[in-house]
């Protein structure tokens, strides 16, 4: 099954796409082909988008076989992110799921070089110690089975979303998720080696979710990102680090609008491949 958009070359260092891709309404021609199964749908949404956030690893994690499935059903260049399982990132005492951790990542690990960041959320109400945080944050692996392993954090509790969590975060080289929604806290303050991104804005009323300004203007964002540089015009809670080496891009569309957004993230993609 090929695409014209998956033989594309792609801007380098950027992966812009979905999260999931099991839902319902993308079926019967709104994303999916009429007609297409669904066993060959990851198959299809890889070949036309050039990243996929699974959001159910944080309700319970897959068997490897399953993991290697779906690294056998992606074209080389695809790249996977997932959200971490929620029962680590709700544990009473977080420097104590060393165990947890290690079970999900040697897991997950089974998709290869198909593996991108790995998300820990920490919903809203969940204020960890952060004492506790950063001792957690020393188990999360830099490498697994000798590939470099990245790890994001997003933390929607307002308590614990400050300037001190920035700087432990650059401690620990965790890149810090910013997300535009107007339910959660966030903040664009730069701290890993990559940029993670997760949008929730995208509206019934326009066919690619975003109005095009908008998407030329996270066009441009992406852009200064790629380049290792600050957005000014986003919120940060911290100062601004200096431009420094080249970031990869990890940015999603998510849930809003959800029909919408497969074709977000390819209008966004094609965006930013012509510059």
């Amino acid at each position: 099954m090929n695409d014209l958009f998956a033989s594309t070359a792609h801007a380098p260092g950027v992966h812009i796409g979905i999260g999931g891709w099991n839902y319902v309404p993308w079926r019967g021609g709104t994303f999916y082909p009429v007609g297409l199964v669904q066993r060959r749908e990851l198959e299809f949404a890889s070949q036309q988008l050039t990243s996929i956030e699974i959001n159910g690893t944080y309700y319970g994690a897959q068997k490897p076989h399953i993991y290697a499935g779906w690294r056998d059903a992606t074209p080389e260049g695809f790249v996977f992110s997932a959200k971490a399982p929620k029962r680590i990132v709700t544990a009473r005492k977080l420097a104590a799921t060393g165990g947890q951790v290690e079970d999900f990542i040697d897991g997950i690990s089974h998709l290869g070089n198909r593996l991108g960041p790995l998300v820990w959320q920490f919903a809203a109400g969940r204020t960890p110690d952060r004492d506790d945080l950063a001792d957690f944050l020393q188990l999360l692996p830099q490498q697994v089975n000798g590939r470099r392993q990245r790890h994001a954090l997003e933390v929607r509790d307002p308590d614990c979303f400050d300037a001190e969590l920035v700087a432990l975060i650059r401690q620990h080289g965790i890149t810090l998720v910013y997300t535009d929604s107007t339910e959660h806290p966030n903040a664009a303050d730069l701290s890993g080696d990559f940029v993670y991104a997760r949008l929730m804005g995208s509206r019934d009323e326009h066919a690619n979710g975003y109005p095009p300004a908008e998407l030329q203007q996270w066009a441009k964002r992406v852009q200064h990102w790629r380049k290792g540089e600050d957005v000014a015009d986003l919120p940060h809670l911290a100062a601004p680090l200096p431009a420094a080496a080249p970031r990869e891009v990890f940015l999603y569309f998510i849930s809003a609008a959800k029909h919408r957004n497969p074709a977000a993230a390819r209008a966004l993609q094609t965006l930013v491949d012509k510059n």
